[in-house]
């Protein structure tokens, strides 16, 4: 009878072992950056068309084959091609083959595999818009922004748009919202954030959410104004939307924040971290309790960080009432990373604010990948005529 308590007690001590150590990892995968994914896109061949037009074949897959223009990097992250439309597919060989619209950088010709991106634009020059490199006083250092001098003579030059990428990104993602921008007159500023690889670290040299990387913009946000802007617009991708809430309701600044352009937020990190988790097959639980290690000061020698997260403050849900500005929200009922359905909470709370636009089923981040001309349209129309509409418009 001893012997079977005893089993039966250090099995459950196992059990509880490796549930803290599925949690703890669970935890740590949210909070530490990661290194350049591996590149398990296969690209079949190059070919040139009859035109001389540059197309590539790569298998066939959901990603592959959505409609829009998309990305490759490739040889280790040196190389950039721009992918344009499906030219051909073959059924049989499982293959799709698309324009190649431009190669930034690398040989694409001899690479043999890569990284299925959102990145169109890795860099400012393929925009072919007049830029120049700032750099931006914050925390721990200088933060560098690219800054876009409008080229229409039409328009508020006093607006400024700031452009804020997402989680495990860099600057380059954000760089999709500034020719509608440009369009409608604005001074772009597309800024870079701590643990990037652009920015200076931070102390612990972990992503923090969204709790502290806001000080960053708003840094940017000081620069803009004492440059002489007089309103601003925040563009927020994912991680980059939950930074513009915090701006809109906490800065210093956000009387001067005149309207946010929020695509696939994280509006809620807590229900965004535990549908990610079950996207992963793990448990909610697990999920739970990495979420209270993250949480916990107790726990930050395992997390790493140096101040627990308070996923209250992240969430604005809750924090709906504190906004004061009208918000676009972009999203696709698709995204497995991002929540839809927040989104349209989101709005449902704040009715005489939010407008939501919806996008066919896409990747994460990519709803102006899958209609470029749509979502510039759309944004466009929106800040030039304000949240006149309110409700869901699905293109």
């Amino acid at each position: 009878m001893r012997r079977a308590a005893a089993a039966v007690a250090i099995g459950c001590g196992i059990a509880g072992a490796a549930a803290f150590l599925v949690a703890a990892y669970f935890a740590r995968e949210v909070v530490v950056p990661k290194r350049q994914r591996r590149e398990g896109l296969e690209i079949r061949r190059v070919v040139h068309g009859a035109d001389e037009t540059l197309m590539v074949e790569l298998p066939a897959s959901a990603w592959t084959t959505a409609p829009g223009r998309y990305s490759i990097w490739f040889s280790n992250g040196t190389g950039h091609a721009c992918i344009g439309e499906i030219v051909s597919t073959d059924a049989s060989a499982g293959t799709v083959t698309r324009l190649v619209e431009r190669v930034d950088s690398g040989d694409l010709q001899t690479a043999k595999t890569g990284i299925w991106s959102g990145y169109v634009y890795p860099a400012p020059e393929p925009l072919g818009l007049p830029y120049s490199d700032v750099q931006i006083p914050v925390e721990n250092g200088m933060a560098p922004a690219w800054k876009f001098t409008p080229t229409q003579a039409s328009g508020d030059s006093s607006t400024w748009a700031i452009h804020i990428h997402g989680l495990g990104g860099s600057k380059a993602g954000a760089l999709r919202g500034v020719p509608v921008a440009n369009r409608l007159g604005y001074t772009s500023l597309v800024v870079s954030l701590r643990n990037d690889r652009d920015a200076p670290a931070s102390t612990d040299g972990r992503y923090h959410l969204g709790q502290s990387e806001w000080r960053d913009v708003e840094a940017a946000v000081s620069y803009a104004v004492g440059q002489g802007a007089r309103q601003i617009v925040l563009f927020g991708w994912s991680l980059g939307a939950s930074i513009a809430l915090q701006l809109a309701a906490s800065s210093e600044f956000r009387g001067h924040i005149s309207g946010l352009v929020l695509n696939a937020p994280v509006i809620d990190w807590r229900s965004t971290l535990v549908a990610n988790a079950r996207s992963r097959m793990l448990p909610g639980w697990v999920a739970r309790l990495g979420l209270q290690m993250l949480g916990s000061s107790g726990m930050r020698w395992t997390t790493g960080l140096d101040a627990p997260l308070s996923f209250h403050t992240l969430d604005f849900l809750a924090r709906a009432d504190e906004l004061r500005v009208p918000i676009l929200v972009i999203h696709n009922e698709g995204d497995q990373s991002t929540p839809f359905a927040i989104s349209r909470e989101f709005v449902t709370r704040c009715p005489e604010l939010a407008t939501l636009l919806t996008f066919p089923s896409a990747e994460h981040t990519q709803e102006w990948n899958s209609d470029p001309e749509g979502w510039d349209a759309a944004v466009e129309n929106w800040l030039r005529n304000g949240p006149a509409v309110v409700g869901a418009v699905t293109l």
